[in-house]
């Protein structure tokens, strides 16, 4: 399976490169609208998904992860509307010069080729996934997990048929319907047909491509995100903060999975934000030993600093100074979103200076580290990596360069 979409996807990328942006961008708006005209036929699907998913006993905070409705395939469709809009990348010149052998060399934007992403539950990454691949001229192969494999399917033929109809080649997606082990690790090792790979998931998940794929990868991390109460925080900004970040929606990495607050507001902090969360759903809080003098939960050992929930539990540690929060949280993170709550100065520069993530936030919800939310209409990822991409990948990430050297009979001596 893998080396028939292969070849189909290496072919097709040759012919998206001769796509002109209006095409595209023509496209894209014509996606948009079959994705809510085919509402209720995706519906359907996901339907099956999630009744699968109940018998096999998925927990209700992942079934949301899983679960589509009008409303969500509306925001998948305005994403792919955003993305029509931004800018294109490819072909911009990035920098241009003349050499002093008198060469002019320019810097020019390209597709990366064939993009494979291994993806876990979240349909929507089909729609984000190919939409700004397509904005970049690029094909992708997509593999998500079994317990969406109707619902990809079903937004998948939407997008064949959009391609069809709009006579573009079906191949510029393809969908990986053999979702054993076997196959996933075959995608792995396709350096032939794939530019790169970009495993959207779990620790697990991750790990798992981390360790075997011969293919280059872009990382999107796991999110174990902390909030940090500094001693000069709005006790009452920073209350409204964590309860968003924490309740809103759990199961998604820029979720806050550990709470550090600074000691001189510990006593008042933390009894007040137990009384005003739990009012808002109740949350199994892992306590350090401070922590646990001043609020109802359960002892914390080391593993739980380190943990990504993705549920509704959050680690409590109380720390001395903004520099042993520092410390705790770099420690700890997985350098996807971290967010200080403070009204001094010289602390919110400190923390943003010195914290190594992805997103460093002051004095607001980590919930926003998301593509749309920044301007990037979707985003194909979260990379908490450093190389090639940081932080929500949006077209740029899905683009390289490559020289052009333009010259008049120069010879080098």
């Amino acid at each position: 399976m893998i080396e028939r979409l292969g070849k189909a996807a290496k072919t097709a990328a040759f012919e998206l490169e001769k796509l002109s942006t209006a095409d595209k961008n023509q496209f894209l708006q014509a996606l948009a609208q079959a994705l809510v005209a085919q509402t209720a036929s995706i519906l359907a699907e996901n339907e099956k998904d999630l009744a699968n998913a109940q018998a096999n006993g998925v927990s209700a905070i992942m079934l949301d992860r899983l679960k589509l409705t009008a409303e969500r395939i509306a925001d998948m469709a305005e994403g792919v509307r955003q993305v029509a809009t931004l800018a294109d990348p490819v072909g911009q010149i990035m920098s241009g010069y003349t050499n002093l052998d008198g060469l002019r060399i320019l810097q020019k934007r390209v597709p990366l080729g064939v993009v494979g992403m291994i993806f876990e539950s979240r349909p929507n990454v089909t729609v984000d996934a190919f939409s700004l691949c397509f904005k970049t001229n690029n094909a992708v192969i997509l593999r998500g997990g079994k317990d969406a494999i109707h619902s990809n399917q079903a937004l998948v033929q939407v997008i064949q048929d959009t391609l069809g109809a709009k006579g573009v080649t079906a191949h510029a997606v393809g969908l990986v319907t053999d979702i054993s082990h076997e196959v996933a690790r075959q995608m792995m090792q396709a350096t032939e047909y794939l530019d790169v790979l970009i495993p959207r998931g779990g620790a697990g998940l991750i790990a798992t491509v981390k360790a075997q794929s011969r293919v280059p990868i872009i990382e999107t991390g796991t999110g174990n995100v902390s909030i940090y109460v500094d001693e000069f925080a709005d006790l009452e900004m920073a209350t409204k903060i964590v309860i968003n970040a924490k309740t809103q929606r759990p199961s998604v990495c820029n979720a806050a999975e550990s709470l550090v607050v600074h000691e001189k507001v510990a006593a008042t902090f933390l009894p007040q934000l137990q009384t005003a969360i739990d009012a808002v759903q109740k949350i199994d809080f892992r306590l350090d030993a401070i922590a646990a003098k001043l609020m109802t939960g359960t002892p914390a050992d080391e593993a739980d600093f380190g943990t990504e929930y993705l549920d509704f539990k959050l680690s409590v540690k109380v720390v001395s100074s903004i520099d042993q929060a520092i410390a705790h949280i770099n420690r700890y993170s997985t350098k996807h979103s971290e967010s200080i709550i403070t009204e001094n100065l010289a602390h919110a520069e400190q923390f943003q200076a010195q914290i190594d993530a992805a997103a460093v936030y002051v004095n607001a919800s980590t919930r926003f580290t998301d593509g749309f939310v920044f301007g990037l209409g979707a985003e194909i990822g979260i990379s908490t990596q450093k190389l090639h991409a940081r932080g929500p990948m949006g077209l740029q990430a899905l683009t390289s360069y490559k020289y052009l050297i333009n010259g008049n009979g120069q010879t080098r001596g």
